[in-house]
């Protein structure tokens, strides 16, 4: 980038970084306010339009992997649908049985087991995409205030 930024292309960049924390507030927030503040400073600033894409590329990979996650655990979920309209699954036609009540918990009686695995699979890949997101946007937020130049890793370049 530039040999000298000036305190305000630091700040704006940083500035870019940090916005993408305001999805926990609005709404696809991520792509809509850095989008904004980029789109706005992209011509003025070469050291703008660079953060602006890193910030947005690594977003938008971050959705990509995230649905990808999900989609992961859909066929065991769907898999599990014809087993739940089994009124023996739930223990329905026991209802008369409540006068003796015998708690028992083994993991044989536990049907829904084929159906956790993949969705707890894709929750601890959630919230790993969760953490990595939260760590490296701190960093790009710390550098670019610094005038580094800063480069998301597991980035997909959606945005040249």
């Amino acid at each position: 980038m530039a040999t000298t930024l000036t305190k305000h292309e630091r700040n704006l960049s940083a500035l870019i970084h940090a916005s993408t924390f305001s999805r926990w507030f609005i709404p696809f927030g991520n792509f809509i306010l850095p989008l904004i503040l980029w789109t706005a400073n992209k011509k003025d600033h070469a050291f703008v339009d660079h953060n602006g894409k890193q910030a947005l590329n690594f977003q938008i990979s971050m959705l990509l992997y995230s649905i990808v996650a999900g989609l992961i655990s859909i066929p065991f979920f769907i898999g599990f649908w014809p087993d739940a309209f089994d009124w023996d699954f739930f223990g329905i036609h026991r209802l008369s049985d409540l006068n003796n009540i015998n708690i028992s918990i083994s993991s044989d009686d536990f049907k829904f087991g084929r159906f956790f695995w993949p969705v707890g699979i894709s929750g601890v890949i959630q919230v790993g995409l969760a953490i990595v997101n939260i760590v490296y946007t701190i960093l790009a937020t710390i550098r670019t205030n610094e005038g580094q130049t800063f480069k998301y890793p597991l980035t997909i370049k959606f945005i040249k």
